[in-house]
């Protein structure tokens, strides 16, 4: 019951293998249209692109037209000439007016701090979606290597299952002719079960890494392109990890933004101070009232002038929000520091990690040589019977292991490299171009 089971799993698992392979760029390009944490962050930027328009409106002038209609109705009683005797009488009028105003701004620090204030604050969102842009690349690159170390998990699996098949039927044939032991039979045995249920588990794992890359890029994953043969990565360049701790410090788009929440803090401790300053304004209206009835009349007036306004006590609340905004730009300081520490040690570990990586993957080309080796040498030993089945297996094992350790080897190693540019600030998209030419088209 086990094979069908495990052919229909390996269907599911490769059902797109005649469609032609995506590479990183394709799968890329996928992410952009449709990954929904770049399309929130794409909005977000749209929204702060808003703020210097808003934060501008408090220097620019103010017009506005406001007006009123009344129907007025009502009696009088007045005496009557000459008699002397009371006369009530109905009145009814109606009053309609308007005014046009104008109001300018001529002395108002805290508006002009709020000003400034949004000039940061739209800098700052444009920092944050660079930030991004870099997180979908290395979420991308991440996501598809991932699909790429199950794939390569389930191939040596099952290849090691094909030789370990083969095994089981040696060691089978040499018992019943009495040249082996029961024992090698039954380590033929285990090997091969325990490499069945290994192989459950990488096809489970290959379909949950590619429901991993499908929530990126919105759609099933097509097949993806596999790194070729014996490519060569490139070493880190600057060669020496103090530029890109420089750079990271400096450059890298967290700091960048966690800088500017400082200098908003600042004019923030400005424009509260504002609250004890005097203002001015350049005022000017019109005005038009009609009344009709008995006591009609059509009055026009015009008005220019300033107005000011001088603060004197407000219940020390703006005392208070300076200190408070104090205590925030101190916060704002301190968050921009733990940033940078931040981003300097990501730069170092990646820098790190690459230089181990590439250390590792040289060390992992020449092991896999040796275990091809050895296990051919394996193989003819036990043909010549100098070698038992057991020697056989664990030498397909370790070459099986060698080379998955390889691959990941250089998947880590070319992460490591996305992570070292994206912590200094400088990864872009252009960076992908040098990976996808080392995949297999």
């Amino acid at each position: 019951m086990q094979r069908p089971l495990i052919a229909v799993l390996i269907a599911s698992a490769f059902l797109t293998l005649n469609a032609q392979a995506a590479d990183l760029v394709q799968v890329y390009q996928q992410a952009l249209a449709n990954d929904a944490t770049y399309a929130s962050a794409r909005s977000s930027l749209a929204a702060g692109q808003e703020r210097i328009t808003q934060g501008r409106s408090g220097l620019l002038p103010t017009i506005g037209v406001s007006g009123s209609a009344y129907r007025n109705s009502g009696d009088a009683t007045t005496p009557q000439a000459f008699t002397g005797i009371m006369q009530k009488s109905d009145t009814e009028s109606n009053t309609n007016s308007y005014t046009v105003s104008l109001s300018q701004p001529l002395v108002n620090w805290a508006a002009w701090e709020t000003y400034q204030q949004s000039k940061l604050a739209q800098a700052t969102a444009e920092a944050t979606f660079s930030q991004a842009q870099q997180d979908l690349i290395v979420r991308v690159a991440q996501a598809y290597f991932d699909v790429l170390t199950a794939q390569d998990n389930l191939t040596s699996t099952q290849a090691q299952k094909v030789a370990t098949t083969e095994q089981l039927a040696s060691a089978k044939r040499n018992f019943e002719v009495g040249t082996q032991t029961i024992t090698d039979t039954h380590e033929a045995q285990a090997a091969y079960d325990l490499v069945v249920a290994q192989e459950f588990a990488a096809i489970n794992d290959l379909e949950n890494k590619r429901t991993a890359l499908q929530v990126i890029i919105g759609q099933a994953p097509a097949t993806l392109a596999p790194l070729r043969t014996g490519v060569t990565i490139a070493p880190p360049s600057p060669a020496t990890v103090d530029p890109w701790i420089t750079s990271a410090e400096s450059q890298n788009y967290s700091v960048v933004a966690a800088g500017l929440n400082v200098e908003i803090a600042k004019r923030e401790i400005k424009r509260n101070r504002a609250g004890h300053l005097p203002t001015a304004n350049f005022v000017a209206s019109s005005t038009h009232q009609k009344q009709t009835g008995p006591a009609g009349s059509v009055v026009n007036g015009n008005a220019v002038g300033v107005t000011w306004s001088i603060p004197i006590f407000n219940g020390f609340a703006i005392s208070s929000k300076v200190r408070e905004t104090i205590a925030l730009e101190d916060k704002a300081r301190n968050d921009l520091e733990a940033t940078k520490r931040a981003a300097s040690q990501n730069a170092r570990q990646a820098f790190l990690g690459m230089n181990s990586g590439l250390a590792q993957v040289k060390a992992l080309e020449a092991a896999e040589v040796s275990s091809k080796s050895s296990l051919e040498s394996n193989k003819l030993g036990y043909q010549v019977g100098v070698r038992i089945n057991i020697d056989v297996l664990n030498a397909q094992k370790l070459l099986y292991s060698t080379q998955k350790d390889l691959a990941k080897a250089r998947y880590d190693t070319i992460m490591n490299g996305l992570r070292l540019k994206a912590a200094a600030g400088s990864l872009n998209e252009e960076d992908l171009q040098p990976i996808n030419a080392l995949l297999q088209r």
